[in-house]
């Protein structure tokens, strides 16, 4: 496992979501007007942080273009385009809707879903299967933390999850690009497991709109489109639902879409990737290099043709 060196932490790693989320408001407001200095707010609370075991060392990609070069199909198909076209998402007041096999289920303000949650900084590889990879210091809280709260019913195998549908705040979702609403699943197992991160922000700062503001699933073993933006559903189900792309062509993208280099896309080669802002390709890993904290999730299972 790769552990993170550098001690100088973010400002809400770790903090309560609520005070995390209401002092950057107020320091968003107090920037035009010089209140941050007057009142003496600390912008970093030193009893508040911890280095996460689950970050890797690696060197982290620019946040310009981590905000500049993305994938997000509700804002056009181009990597720019959500960058460009975004702004027209309104994420506050945002609701999620919990719903399915559940003791918990409801329409949960943002705030109000997240005030037991503590949000913490995790440097995570990020790969796509277009040969492009980031590193990214993201910030947020294990899905498991939301999923214990929820209380899941036995017949809870799955977790489902749904981006807001909504054509006049996402114009991509005007063309038949995809069936929209987007959707993704996870195994419960995948789901518990502790790398897997709702999302709530990068390099210490909200998520801006084109990275799925204002909650994300970070899934860093698996490929990126499996990061599902902007949720506004999360669904316990029995049954394996049938993510966006899986149904858009089953033949080059399967439910479990683990990054391993041994299969290749129908279209290209899964065994070398390009980090944004590098010229020189390095080796994919297995798992994305995660394989000591996930792979026994897929013992006995034939990940060329669970792929």
């Amino acid at each position: 496992m790769l552990i993170k060196k550098n001690n100088e932490l973010s400002e809400n790693e770790v903090t309560d979501f609520s005070v995390y989320h209401n002092r950057r408001k107020f320091m968003k407001t107090a920037a035009g007007i010089g209140i941050a200095a007057v009142s003496g707010m600390p912008i970093i609370e030193a009893s508040a942080k911890t280095v996460s075991p689950y970050s890797t060392d690696e060197k982290l990609t620019d946040y310009k273009d981590i905000t500049t070069y993305c994938n997000f199909y509700e804002f056009g198909t181009g990597k720019e385009d959500p960058a460009k076209n975004a702004h027209t998402l309104v994420t506050s007041p945002w609701d999620v809707i919990v719903e399915g096999e559940c003791e918990k289920p409801g329409k949960y303000n943002l705030e109000d879903l997240l005030k037991p949650v503590s949000v913490e900084e995790r440097i995570y590889r990020f790969r796509c299967v277009e040969g492009w990879s980031m590193v990214i210091p993201w910030m947020g809280f294990p899905l498991a933390d939301l999923i214990k709260r929820m209380q899941p019913t036995s017949k809870a195998k799955y977790v489902y999850f749904e981006t807001l549908h909504d054509p006049k705040q996402m114009p991509g979702q005007r063309r038949a690009v995809l069936d929209w609403p987007y959707v993704e699943g996870l195994r419960m197992d995948e789901a518990m497991n502790p790398l897997t991160l709702m999302g709530t922000g990068i390099y210490g700062k909200d998520l801006l709109n084109q990275n799925g503001a204002p909650l994300r699933l970070v899934v860093p073993w698996k490929y990126g489109f499996k990061s599902i933006k902007s949720i506004a559903k999360i669904r316990f189900s029995e049954t394996q639902p049938v993510n966006s792309w899986q149904k858009a062509n089953e033949n080059e993208y399967g439910f479990f879409s683990n990054v391993n280099p041994d299969v290749s896309h129908p279209r290209w080669s899964q065994r070398r990737e390009r980090r944004i802002g590098e010229f020189r390709k390095i080796k994919t890993q297995l798992f994305n290099g995660y394989g000591e904290q996930v792979a026994s999730l897929y013992a006995g299972m034939d990940l060329k043709k669970n792929f």
